[in-house]
């Protein structure tokens, strides 16, 4: 009895190799389209100048939206404003309770402060 099963198994792993050669490999993948002189960025990629209170943390550059995302973050581990207890909390200092507006925020409601002061450049 144990034959017929290992005959089923072995009968059972070519097919599916089959049907995988079967399907085209890049079906539903879109393929990115050349970067051109004209080629306008994504919105993650755009430059956007900081308001005076966010310049003060990240600088006055104008920045896409991940990289001062970045540099919050990078401000936040230096100065150490993580609660230890719990880690999604930032405790501000001075400068970041002008972006926040409160004492503290969690790093998921950071983004939301983070774009009321980040306008197109």
């Amino acid at each position: 009895m144990a034959k017929s099963t290992t005959k089923t198994v072995e009968k059972a792993a070519p097919k599916a190799a089959e049907k995988d050669a079967e399907k085209p490999a890049a079906k539903g993948k879109k393929v990115a389209a050349p970067k051109g002189e004209g080629a306008k960025p994504n919105a993650l990629q755009q430059p956007l100048k900081p308001s005076p209170e966010l310049a003060a943390v990240v600088g006055d550059a104008s920045l896409p939206r991940g990289e001062v995302v970045s540099k919050v973050w990078e401000y936040i581990k230096k100065h150490n404003l993580q609660n230890p207890e719990n880690k999604r909390e930032i405790l501000a200092d001075d400068k970041l309770k002008k972006v926040f507006g409160k004492d503290k925020c969690t790093m998921f409601e950071m983004n939301k402060h983070l774009a009321a002061h980040l306008k197109s450049a």
